[in-house]
């Protein structure tokens, strides 16, 4: 790979040991993708839940932090896996939230802002287009790459923390030109209406799309989604089909036609309302038994909370429900009266947390958990290996069900 002469001076260790660690682990990632360079990044996101980074990982941070280190742009953090104001009524343990402490105790030394966020695109400094970023959690990437038509892979947790230590990030992938032009090319023959079904559509063309080197383009779309509605569309389709990247025809940044993203050569293949179902059929049924309600991947928006606070009202659950925000969303829901309305009906709002990260498969242990419905397409795909019977629906049904206790 070519270097600078400042990067050259990094790798020497002339800015210390803890730079010298993150060039020489960009320099490798790099050269494994054939990168010719590194390219300059604005922001870095990293992924650094306790229950991914465990002691080992914790250790790595603090030998860091000890080194000196000091992040050289300004650098945000996904979900923890612990709201330390409320733990072990989940069934946490002290040893998990001391992972979290120290994590966040590293991190915090180094100059890393804990956003505690996967949602920073609404919440925190949206890239913008063009911009080359390093971002960690897939939800993330995908926003920002396609919504916003900013540049970045899949960081993981050492990549995202390389990147804010240097303030580059190997130049491939999406942070190619080339890289961004659509390979395959989706009508749609049903609309969306509302969001669990912009999830479902993500889903299904992920699964259709299939590999992170494959980059959809959707056609057929009457409405222009809502930041949350791409939202849910983008953190699907990267759970299934390890996508990074889609544009939208006409209305994604880089797609303003086909002709942009070259997808007027590519053959059509049809995303019909029977695609739709058959994914739907596979995540419960009418007076299925419902354990959990969990609203959580993507944390939801003030939108969002507000929506959920409306349907929650006056009304009292017969099971458990559990709703996952950023501390930004927080702040605000509550002073806005909707935190105190959800848990009013005995629900539980859990800040800076994302349920498929906070230790879920432990959780439903220690709480009798198995049967879990949820609004989101992409945690009923992921909950489905921590040993749950995950079930779909949408934020109303969702709600009526906590209610009744059952599917409705």
């Amino acid at each position: 790979m070519k270097l600078s002469e400042e990067e050259h001076a990094m790798l020497a260790g002339e800015q210390g040991a803890a730079r010298r660690w993150a060039i020489d682990h960009q320099i490798k990632v790099g050269e494994m993708f054939d990168a010719v360079n590194l390219v300059p990044v604005s922001q870095a996101h990293m992924m650094i839940d306790p229950e991914s980074v465990g002691d080992p990982g914790v250790s790595f941070l603090e030998d860091l932090a000890d080194k000196g280190a000091q992040v050289a742009i300004p650098m945000i953090t996904d979900p923890r896996g612990v709201d330390l104001n409320y733990y072990r009524p989940l069934g946490q343990t002290e040893e998990m939230a001391d992972i979290d402490r120290r994590t966040i105790a590293a991190c915090e030394r180094m100059g890393i802002l804990m956003t505690n966020t996967c949602v920073n695109y609404q919440t925190i400094m949206p890239p913008v287009l063009g911009d080359h970023v390093a971002y960690g959690d897939t939800g993330v990437v995908i926003y920002s790459n396609s919504a916003c038509g900013a540049r970045s892979n899949f960081e993981g947790g050492p990549s995202a923390l390389a990147a804010g230590l240097t303030g580059r990030t190997p130049r491939y992938g999406l942070h190619l030109d080339e890289n961004r032009q659509a390979t395959r090319r989706f009508r749609v023959t049903e609309q969306p209406r509302e969001l669990t079904d912009w999830g479902v559509l993500g889903a299904v063309a992920g699964t259709k799309a299939g590999s992170y080197w494959e980059v959809p383009v959707i056609e057929g779309l009457e409405v222009v989604p809502t930041s949350d509605e791409m939202k849910h569309l983008g953190a699907a389709m990267a759970s299934y089909g390890s996508t990074p990247l889609f544009h939208l025809a006409g209305i994604t940044p880089e797609a303003q036609s086909l002709a942009d993203v070259a997808g007027e050569a590519l053959p059509v293949e049809y995303i019909s309302a029977d695609d739709l179902d058959a994914f739907r059929s596979n995540f419960g049924a009418r007076e299925d038994k419902v354990d959990v309600v969990v609203f959580a991947a993507p944390q939801l928006s003030i939108v969002e909370m507000q929506a959920v606070a409306r349907l929650c009202d006056g009304q009292k659950f017969a099971t458990a429900v559990i709703v996952c925000t950023s501390p930004q969303v927080y702040a605000d829901a509550t002073r806005m009266g909707f935190v105190a309305t959800i848990e009013s009906a005995g629900a539980k709002v859990l800040e800076g947390t994302c349920f498929y990260n906070q230790y879920a498969r432990e959780i439903g242990e220690a709480n009798g958990w198995t049967r879990l419905l949820s609004n989101s397409a992409k945690i009923v795909n992921i909950l489905g290996g921590y040993g749950y019977e995950p079930a779909l629906a949408s934020m109303e049904d969702c709600v009526a069900a906590a209610i009744a206790g059952e599917i409705q």
